[in-house]
């Protein structure tokens, strides 16, 4: 029996950077991010969006487009890496908030059976999320799960990684028989740990700080005056009683091109490991590709070696070579005349160009990029009326830390149907742009007041009073 992607649904802010005044005041040209990498525009969060309020959105969006019963779905799985709690899971967030608002039609606690939980692996810990519901629904009677991808992506000011910042949520139903797509039950998976991206936790002494900000006044006071004067403070912060200060933050501590090489690398491997699983010939079994877009062209760079091999593998390699000429000893110098050729071009204009455009408009939604590829995909045939029906995709999944999964899936003979209830390119029009000196506001903390009337589910408040529940998040 089939199992897969019943239903799907999404939420971005509606809040964006154009690109162009980015590019303008980061003295970078323009066509290089446009042209280079894909990016046009670049959703930002308003001050009370996060990974939770995206997730109930997009569960919301799912639950009423497709009138679902919520008493009877049996799991929602969240896969994100800006959790909004190092211990209560985001998940747990967005079903509340959820669930008040459902509760006039479906009565209160409507997920009270529902096994929710969150996981963490970087971009793939959506994937992680939609692989376990997979089999868990596989392996019951009338099971329905929710797989919810939420996430932030947000990057120092001025750094490489800036440019790519984006955020919001995809949910997919995942039920036997489903509408959208089928999956098959061949996975190639590929892990190593490495350090190509990770956020970890920053400690900063306590004493250090104090010093370091007396001094700006002109201040010298010895290690036991400073200790007094520290110990004395009603501060929340300075009476804490560690030396040592903990900071988190969403910037990442990354290394770009060693990241692509990982992403490069698990993904041969994973490829590798579903071949030894089931002998496939990709370039012509699948029909397109969709990838994790950490920016919209990002796959297009990232598959480029795999496509060399496998046109060597079928013996396609002479229209290449007929079109450029052989190798030579500068094989560098060749690959990049491949990587620029109609063969490569028509490969993916082809294959993967149609799940690249909304990433052109969002950015990197982390977990949510492979499944926001999947719906540009799907929406970019609907509108233009490509028949996918039976077409056969390739999913190609990364997560820095690192892990690949590939897998694929078919899409089924109802997605007209259901992905008419989900106009992503109509919605990301209707956005508001924020100019760059606003934006680093935001995004800086610097801004407190939302920027836009909230229409959505939002973060409400964040408990300070109360000794027992300071820092719980409040949504509605």
């Amino acid at each position: 029996m089939k199992t897969g992607i019943d239903a799907i649904s999404f939420y971005v802010p509606s809040l964006y950077v154009p690109m162009q005044e980015l590019a303008a005041k980061r003295d970078i040209p323009y066509e290089k991010l446009r042209r280079g990498l894909g990016l046009e525009k670049m959703a930002i969060p308003d001050v009370n969006e996060d990974a939770a309020s995206f997730a109930a959105n997009a569960l919301l969006k799912l639950i009423q487009d497709n009138d679902l019963n919520p008493n009877k779905i049996g799991r929602i799985y969240l896969g994100t890496e800006s959790a909004v709690d190092g211990s209560k899971p985001t998940a747990t967030y967005a079903i509340e908030a959820v669930e008040n608002m459902l509760a006039e039609k479906w009565g209160e606690r409507s997920f009270k059976n529902c096994d929710v939980v969150d996981l963490t692996f970087a971009c793939v810990g959506a994937v992680d999320a939609m692989h376990n519901c997979l089999d868990w629904v596989q392996n019951g009677e009338e099971r329905k799960a929710v797989v919810i991808a939420s996430d932030l992506s947000k990057y120092e000011l001025h750094s490489t990684g800036e440019y790519t910042q984006g955020a919001g949520a995809v949910a997919v139903l995942i039920t036997k028989e489903p509408a959208l797509i089928a999956f098959d039950k061949t996975w190639g998976v590929a892990t190593k740990s490495v350090g190509d991206f990770f956020k970890p936790r920053r400690f900063f002494n306590k004493q250090q700080l104090a010093k370091d900000l007396l001094e700006q006044f002109n201040k010298d006071y010895s290690e036991e005056e400073l200790n007094e004067v520290i110990a004395k403070t009603n501060s929340g912060f300075w009476n804490e009683k560690n030396d040592l200060v903990e900071l988190f933050k969403e910037e990442p501590v990354f290394d770009g091109q060693y990241s692509n090489q990982c992403y490069s690398d698990r993904v041969t491997e994973a490829l590798e490991h579903f071949y030894e699983q089931r002998s496939t010939n990709y370039l012509e079994e699948w029909d397109y590709l969709v990838f994790h877009l950490p920016y919209a062209y990002h796959g297009r760079r990232i598959i480029f070696s795999n496509w060399l091999n496998w046109i060597r593998e079928t013996g396609n390699i002479d229209t290449l070579t007929n079109e450029i000429g052989q190798p030579t000893d500068d094989i560098k110098s060749w690959e990049r005349l491949a990587s620029k050729s109609e063969m490569y071009r028509s490969f993916v204009n082809e294959k993967i160009e149609m799940g690249e455009r909304a990433s052109s408009f969002i950015g990197n939604m982390y977990t949510a990029s492979i499944f926001m590829a999947l719906l540009s995909l799907l929406r970019s045939g609907y509108n233009e009326g490509v028949d996918l029906t039976a077409k056969k995709i390739g999913f190609i999944a990364y997560g820095s830390g690192s892990k690949s999964k590939v897998f694929e899936g078919v899409v089924q003979k109802k997605w007209k149907e259901k992905i008419a209830k989900v106009p992503v390119f109509e919605n990301l029009k209707i956005r508001a742009a924020v100019d760059v000196e606003l934006y680093e506001k935001m995004h800086s903390r610097i801004q407190q007041t939302p920027v836009q009337q909230t229409t959505g589910v939002a973060l409400s408040e964040i408990e300070e009073n109360d000794t027992n529940t300071k820092g719980l998040r409040k949504y509605s």
